[in-house]
Formats: C-alpha cells, sequence, structure tokens
C-alpha cells in the first residue's frame, strides 16, 4: 500500500530556509557576517574553511534564498547579511544551540575580548552589552511594549547626551546573549546605541566582530550606565 505524500501547505518555505541554516559551512558564513562588515568570497572561504569553489556554491545558495545580499566594487564582491531579520534568525540560532545544543565547558568564545564586547550584526552583544541592558532596565528607562521595548521619557533624556534627538517611538528588543545568558539589547534602539558609542569614541572595533571600550570611554561608560556595585558591573 502506498501512503500520499506530504499534503501541499501554503506559506512561507520554513524547511528549505532551515536547512539553509543548518549546514555547518553555510552557518558559518553567516556568522562572520554577523560582525556587521561586508567580506568578499575568498575571506568567507577561510573563515568557513572551505575551498573558495565550495564557497562560491553555498553564497549562491544563500543569495537565492534573499539571506545575503552582495555588491560588485571593482574585482571584488561583498557579501552581507541582507537584513536585521536574518541576523536576528542566526542570532536566536545561536543563543538556541548554546542552551539546548551539546554542552560545553564554558559558553560562549573563548577569546576574553569576544565575551567582553562583540558586535553582533547591527548591536553590541557581550557582558558589556548586558550591563548597558541591565543599567537601562533598572533605572526605568525600558518600559514592555506591543513591538519589545521602548525608551522611556527619562529615558531619551538621559541618553541625549550621547545619542541626542531619538526618533519619537523608537523601540528596542531583548535578545539572549548566547555568552552571557542574560538579556542584551538589540533592535534599533541597540542599533542607535552602538552607532553612538562609537561616533563618540567610547568604543572603537578590533579585528572581525571585537569592539574594545577606549580608556575614556570606559569612564563615560561607567558615568552614563551605573549599575549597583553588588552586581559586579566592570567597565
Amino acid at each position: 500500500m502506498t501512503h500520499p505524500g506530504p499534503a501541499f501547505r501554503e506559506g512561507p518555505q520554513v524547511a528549505h530556509v532551515a536547512a539553509l541554516l543548518g549546514d555547518p559551512s553555510r552557518m558559518a558564513i553567516l556568522q562572520a557576517l554577523m560582525s556587521g562588515m561586508a567580506l568578499t568570497a575568498n575571506e568567507l572561504a577561510r573563515e568557513a574553511g572551505v575551498a573558495p569553489s565550495t564557497a562560491s556554491g553555498h553564497l549562491s545558495q544563500l543569495l537565492e534564498a534573499g539571506l545575503l545580499a552582495v555588491t560588485p566594487q571593482g574585482r571584488h564582491r561583498y557579501f552581507r547579511i541582507a537584513g536585521p531579520e536574518v541576523a536576528s534568525a542566526v542570532e536566536g540560532l545561536m543563543g538556541l544551540a548554546e542552551i539546548r545544543g551539546p554542552s560545553r565547558c564554558r559558553p560562549g568564545p573563548r577569546d576574553a575580548a569576544l565575551r567582553r564586547a562583540r558586535s553582533c550584526y547591527d548591536h553590541l552583544a557581550g557582558s558589556l552589552a548586558v550591563q548597558l541592558h541591565d543599567s537601562l532596565a533598572q533605572r526605568g528607562f525600558l518600559q514592555p511594549a506591543a513591538a519589545g521595548l521602548v525608551l522611556t521619557g527619562e529615558g531619551a533624556q538621559a541618553l541625549a547626551p550621547l545619542i541626542g534627538d531619538l526618533p519619537e517611538g523608537i523601540t528596542g528588543r531583548q535578545c539572549l546573549d548566547w555568552s552571557e545568558r542574560r538579556m542584551h539589547l538589540a533592535g534599533p534602539l541597540g542599533s542607535a546605541l552602538l552607532l553612538a558609542l562609537l561616533d563618540k569614541g567610547w568604543l572603537r572595533r578590533g579585528a572581525g566582530r571585537e569592539i574594545r571600550p577606549t580608556p575614556g570611554g570606559a569612564r563615560s561608560l561607567a558615568q552614563l550606565f551605573p549599575l549597583p556595585q553588588a552586581s559586579g558591573a566592570v567597565w
């Protein structure tokens, strides 16, 4: 007796996208692009540990699925994550794998600098990012909203010296930090905060995804984002 095949179902092809994300080499390519920087095919091949021809095939599949975008410039083509919704999916899978996947002695990256602060596409991640989120939340500057989190009027005033006038109704969202196992701030508000910290020179980019506070920036962060001493805050 033959069994009928699966019934046709309308809607997004979740299984197809999940299969693309489930390949280790393609996921390595996507993780390499979580710094927000655009990279060439050869650079991504090295990051994924595969031959350039193999990387080219993976990149074609990711482009066709709309998970990556590409910009030709001179002799090179620069690849980047197609948008924040793709980055959010990758970030979510990283967090889920850290919690539900095979256990390790220590979660997250082994590099202490990356554990402290790193870029996660368009926002800040790591212990420093968690402390920024906690400082805003503990002082009542973030409130739950339908879109996730919204900055209160007092919060906007507190951040004005850093960011200036924020767009009305700007929102953020909580994102589980896969190395800290606690929440950091993502979304438009998280993106605006990271850009402002870089523009002010309080943070600077290192190699890859690494972000480092400058000496003066560390002092300024401690003043603008205080936490109770009992929290063990270290800027």
